[in-house]
């Protein structure tokens, strides 16, 4: 563990500097972090133009969804877009070799090994927003309630990750997969707003079938104190179990993989 933690380092310090290059970068992606910020709220805001509650979630506790939504849509595009669009040209190119090769677990190096930080601006603000939802709130999360908070969040991004591996990993049969990305988000799309409001058969598919519930709305009800540890538990089940899936599906992927010098 220790071993990947540092290699992890060394490829987030290389990625930082090679960022740094283009410091303009910064200022566009911080203006169009607010931008893109604004128009969730906006969004969210329009619907309680007309209503005091959208189901059973009052303004700034909808908006608690919004800012994980935003968070992590930032870890997203953070993280996962630079490595997925790597993934797709190395495999197109054949020189996922050159991966394959190193003595370095492979899903890990080609996942993980992209960052583009200026995306951080989106976490920053995503989290602002959950921070001032909170502050909101006539009583503040106990310790407890913070803690369980914190566990679904770290089984939100493992569900993200996961996910988007088995989708991308399919690059290996289909290698036309620049766009995989928007399959998924067409589903998280529908996170910015608690899953609650949705009719059941929705709510079911969003949770049990493509879970995205577990990434805004069950860590934001938890907050709420509206969720108990049964679900943290079934979270970090889940969570486990799609990350085992998307490692042994990578895994079954590379096994029949015809690489360049083959």
């Amino acid at each position: 563990m220790k071993r990947y933690l540092l290699i992890l380092f060394t490829f987030y310090k290389a990625a930082v500097l090679t960022n740094l290059e283009y410091r303009a970068n910064f200022l566009i992606g911080a203006v169009l972090s607010v931008v893109n910020a604004a128009w969730q709220i906006g969004g969210i805001w329009v619907f309680f133009l007309h209503t005091e509650t959208l189901g059973t979630w009052s303004f700034f506790e909808a908006l608690l969804v919004v800012g994980l939504f935003i968070t992590f849509v930032g870890v997203t595009e953070m993280i996962l877009y630079p490595n997925v669009r790597e993934i797709v040209r190395h495999i197109r190119l054949g020189t996922m070799d050159f991966i394959l090769t190193k003595p370095l677990d492979s899903q890990f190096h080609a996942s993980l090994s992209k960052i583009e930080i200026w995306k951080g601006m989106d976490v920053l603000i995503g989290c602002g927003v959950v921070l001032f939802a909170l502050l909101k709130q006539p009583e503040f999360p106990g310790l407890s309630s913070t803690v369980l908070f914190i566990l679904l969040c770290l089984c939100a991004l493992i569900i993200l990750y996961s996910l988007t591996m088995l989708l991308i990993t399919s690059a290996f049969w289909f290698v036309q997969l620049d766009n995989v990305m928007e399959l998924l988000f067409v589903f998280f799309d529908a996170g910015r707003f608690p899953v609650t409001i949705f009719p059941p058969w929705l709510r079911i598919l969003l949770t049990f079938v493509v879970p995205i519930a577990f990434v805004t709305t069950i860590p934001a009800a938890v907050l709420l104190n509206r969720l108990n540890l049964e679900f943290a538990l079934f979270a970090a089940l889940l969570a486990a179990g799609l990350l085992l899936i998307s490692i042994f599906f990578w895994r079954f992927a590379v096994r029949h993989y015809a690489s360049a010098s083959s």
